[in-house]
C-alpha cells in the first residue's frame, strides 16, 4: 500500500495517477492534533491498514495532479540517518573530510523541522563558501516502539519506506548542525508499506541536478544491513512509531546553489523534485 498526506494533511492511498482519501480510516481524527494522529497510523498499523483498504474501496479518486503531497511522515521524535554506510561515497569522501572518524559507520540525528515534502523549494542557508551537498537515500519508517532489539526480528518494526534527499552543508564540525537546516530533508513521495518492499537490500537509487545524473547505485551495496542498523540504533535509544532512519547514501554527492532542480528517485517507490533558491 502506498500511503501518502495530502492538502490539509489528509491521509491517502496512492494507486496509479490517483489519490483516495481514507481519512476516515481513523476515528475521531482531528487535522489540529496531527501528530497523534499520525503516531496512531504507525503504531497500531496492523488494525488500521485493513480499514484504509477498506475506506478505500468507497473513495472517489482524485488526480494526483489536483492536491499537494506532503512529507508522508508527519512531526517523528527523530530523524536518525546512517552515515558512512556506502565503500564508494566512503572513497571519494576520504579526500574531502578533515577528520578520519568521519569515514566511519556511525549514526547521527538531524532535526525534524528539516522535513519537507516531496516536491519543495529549500532555501540554501549563508554559510559562506562551503558547499550545501545532495545525498539520496533509502528511508525506514518505523511501525513499533524498537528498544534493545536483536538483528534478526528488526525488520518486524518496519511500517515501511520512502525517500529521502539528505542535504548537508559540507565540512568540519557537528554532522547534526550541518544536516538539519529547514528543508534540509526532503522525502517522498509517499510511503510504501513493507509488504510491497519485497527486499529492501536491493532497491535502485538515483538523483538528478539538472537533469545531469549524478548519483546511480544500489541498497545491495549497503555495508551494514537495515536490520543491522536497527538493532545498533535500537541499543542507543529507543526507536518510535513514525521515526524516519536514513540508509546513506552512495557516491556521486556533489553541490547544489540556487535555481538548481535535484530529482531523486527511489526504485519501487517514486520521485521527489526539489527546487533549490
Amino acid at each position: 500500500m502506498r500511503l501518502c498526506l495530502f492538502d490539509d494533511y489528509r491521509l491517502g492511498v496512492v494507486e496509479g495517477d490517483a489519490v483516495y482519501d481514507v481519512t476516515g480510516a481513523l476515528d475521531a481524527h482531528d487535522t489540529g492534533f496531527a501528530t497523534p494522529f499520525w503516531v496512531r497510523l504507525c503504531r497500531e498499523h496492523e488494525t488500521v491498514l485493513p480499514r484504509i483498504e477498506k475506506l478505500r474501496t468507497r473513495a472517489e479518486p482524485k488526480p494526483l495532479t489536483a492536491v499537494t503531497l506532503r512529507a508522508p511522515v508527519l512531526n517523528p521524535s527523530k530523524i536518525v540517518a546512517a552515515a558512512s554506510n556506502y565503500g564508494d561515497h566512503v572513497q571519494e569522501m576520504a579526500p574531502r573530510v578533515p577528520d578520519g572518524w568521519m569515514l566511519d559507520f556511525d549514526i547521527f540525528l538531524k532535526a525534524p523541522s528539516a522535513l519537507a515534502g516531496p516536491s519543495s523549494t529549500v532555501a540554501l542557508p549563508p554559510v559562506g563558501d562551503r558547499e550545501v551537498h545532495h545525498e539520496i537515500e533509502l528511508a525506514v519508517v518505523i511501525g513499533k516502539e524498537a528498544a534493545h532489539i536483536d538483528e534478526a526480528e528488526a525488520m518486524d518494526y518496519v511500517l515501511g519506506y520512502t525517500g529521502l534527499i539528505d542535504l548537508t552543508v559540507r565540512g568540519s564540525g557537528d554532522r547534526s548542525r550541518r544536516k538539519s537546516y529547514n528543508g534540509f530533508a526532503p522525502v517522498g513521495p509517499w510511503l510504501v508499506t513493507s509488504d510491497e518492499v519485497p527486499n529492501p537490500h536491493d532497491v535502485d537509487l538515483r538523483l538528478w541536478v539538472n537533469e545531469e545524473l549524478r548519483q546511480a547505485a544500489s541498497t545491495s551495496h549497503l555495508l551494514v544491513s537495515i536490520p543491522a542498523m536497527l538493532a545498533h540504533t535500537s541499543r542507543i535509544m529507543t526507536l518510535l512509531p513514525g521515526d524516519v532512519f536514513a540508509t546513506g547514501t552512495p557516491a556521486g554527492v556533489g553541490p547544489v546553489k540556487p535555481a538548481d532542480r535535484v530529482v531523486g528517485e527511489v526504485g519501487g517507490i517514486g520521485r521527489l523534485e526539489v527546487n533549490i533558491t
